[in-house]
């Protein structure tokens, strides 16, 4: 469906939101690790240069992904809404890892580790269900 005939609920826009800041988090962290690729310490958690880079580089590309689709959301294709909530599951389980991985104060990852799951709850509400069905 290209554009909805129904109202969008302000929880669409809300998740829309929220899922920007999940991609500029997951684009932030992602670089953040690309930068620490010479630490031996982070090589070794993240067992070895090509791990680290995989896990760096995935973010920034699950985070840019996330921000382009995001306008599906506005308009209420159903496409859109499929691919976020695959995203946001990715990049729960990603920022996960990482929480878990890394050294240091990874409180960036916990939080977009909140901010996909309201993101994925808002997305699949009863509200938003009706919206992306009209």
């Amino acid at each position: 469906m290209a554009e909805s005939a129904v109202r969008r609920p302000a929880g669409v826009t809300l998740v829309a939101v929220l899922i920007w800041i999940s991609g500029a988090l997951d684009i932030i962290s992602g670089i953040i690790l690309l930068t620490q690729s010479g630490d031996p310490e982070m090589n070794v958690r993240f067992a070895g240069q090509t791990g680290f880079f995989s896990v760096g580089v995935t973010s920034i590309v699950l985070g840019a992904i996330a921000i382009i689709v995001a306008i599906g959301l506005w308009r209420g294709n159903t496409a859109a809404r499929m691919i976020i909530t695959v995203i946001e599951v990715l990049s729960i389980i990603g920022s996960l890892f990482l929480a878990i991985a890394y050294i240091g104060e990874p409180i960036g990852e916990w939080i977009g580790i909140v901010v996909s799951l309201v993101a994925v709850i808002l997305l699949w509400s009863r509200k938003a269900s009706e919206f992306f069905n009209a």
